[in-house]
């Protein structure tokens, strides 16, 4: 197979335009690659390394002025040719090309004929030149306009960062809204429930057995979608920045006996060993004892649901400076090293969702995907750090996962 001349890069958005230059220098002979818009064209440039580069100027996006400057900043395009190919002959066009960069001006329709001949004289080193004073004075008008640009540009993201904002409020008001209005039908559902399953309890009637039990799975799931309800409203004010902390003293051991006695239930039917270092010997902290509750609550639960059957969770604390350091460690499936620092977004899931299982407690089992970041949310407000230790993820080595959360043991008046 013969070798092409050379390789050439042609940053055109015009498909009729893409399609007449590529079949014309395909047909003399050239390897030629085709980009719509500017972050394309420079992808395909530094893959490509291209011998020579064709640039419409009107470009969307990136203008081809700018896409010029861009390239010419890179050393591997410090010598390339770039020629501007465009139909806009208005005057200073051409030189405005030139001061930013620009080997060339070509213009637009092409001459079928004389243009593979104009491609072959920019390969071997024509230059379109212009005097220092009409470089100079390009250059500055070049410059005005890159500012002038830029200027809208940051307006224009400020006014869309603006609206952001309020569709995030808005979004953040009517999660917590929803989540209001549903309390009150599930707080009956749970009440009719309660007084169903008292009415009916202490008997030996068979129907009477089958009433309470459809009262104790009603139970279950008003609790569960109760869980629901507060861990969105949770999220929704750590998104929102509305997280209020009750601070107090803590006493962690208190708070981890209570994380555990809650965790109790489900280690037992998995067969699960937590194991919890002695806590008494460090300091009472300032923080709220409820919402670092939740926080463990989670990263507990977290390491319960990546650890099989039979595993072990270990918890341990130490004062870091002026912190605790609570670790909880556990023999589970481990985090992905490049995941690592996703696994505390809102709503992120390691796994396919199509796995996704309706069981919280069960290996690998469902979820939002929300604690972790609602742990994160909390540990933050009180002015801490979380993060996590992993090697890897392996179902079969078992490599296991440590996670940080870093509480200052006194939180810091701001004046």
């Amino acid at each position: 197979m013969d070798q092409p001349k050379a390789v050439i890069l042609y940053i055109e958005d015009d498909i009729a335009s893409q399609r007449l230059v590529q079949r014309v220098l395909d047909s003399h002979g050239y390897k030629v690659y085709v980009a719509g818009e500017g972050t394309l064209g420079i992808a395909l440039a530094r893959e490509h390394r291209p011998n020579l580069i064709l640039m419409d100027i009107n470009l969307p996006g990136m203008t081809g002025k700018e896409i010029t400057t861009r390239l010419r900043s890179l050393p591997t395009f410090s010598q390339t040719p770039i020629v501007a190919l465009t139909a806009n002959t208005g005057p200073g066009n051409r030189e405005q090309a030139l001061a930013a960069g620009c080997t060339g001006f070509l213009t637009k329709p092409i001459n079928v004929l004389q243009f593979p001949k104009q491609v072959a004289e920019y390969l071997e080193g024509y230059e379109e030149t212009m005097s220092d004073d009409e470089r100079s004075e390009q250059l500055e008008i070049y410059a005005q306009k890159l500012v002038n640009r830029l200027e809208d540009k940051v307006y224009e993201l400020q006014k869309a960062n603006q609206r952001l904002r309020e569709l995030d409020k808005m979004k953040s008001d009517f999660i917590v809204l929803v989540s209001h209005e549903l309390r009150t039908p599930l707080t009956l559902i749970s009440g009719y429930a309660y007084l169903l399953r008292e009415k009916v309890s202490n008997t030996e009637d068979s129907a009477m057995k089958q009433m309470a039990h459809i009262a104790e799975g009603l139970n279950m799931g008003v609790d569960r979608l109760s869980g629901v309800i507060e861990e969105i409203i949770s999220v929704s004010r750590v998104a929102s920045g509305t997280l209020e902390l009750s601070l107090g003293p803590v006493n962690l051991p208190e708070i981890l006996e209570a994380v555990t006695e809650r965790a109790h239930d489900i280690c037992q039917a998995r067969q699960l060993n937590i194991n919890v270092s002695n806590f008494n010997h460090l300091p009472v902290i300032e923080a709220d004892g409820d919402q670092l509750r939740v926080a463990l609550d989670h990263i507990v639960g977290n390491a319960i649901k990546y650890t099989p059957d039979h595993g072990q969770i270990n918890i341990h604390g130490k004062v870091m400076g002026n912190a605790i350091d609570i670790t909880i460690s556990d023999t589970g499936i481990g985090i992905p090293v490049e995941e690592q620092r996703h696994i505390f977004e809102q709503f992120y899931t390691l796994g396919a969702i199509q796995h996704h299982s309706t069981s919280k407690s069960a290996f690998q089992g469902g979820g939002l995907g929300i604690g972790l970041s609602v742990a994160r949310g909390i540990v933050e407000a009180h002015n801490g750090r979380i993060w996590v230790e992993s090697e890897k993820r392996d179902p079969e080595t078992l490599p296991g996962s440590t996670f940080h959360l870093l509480v200052p043991i006194k939180q810091v008046k701001l004046s």
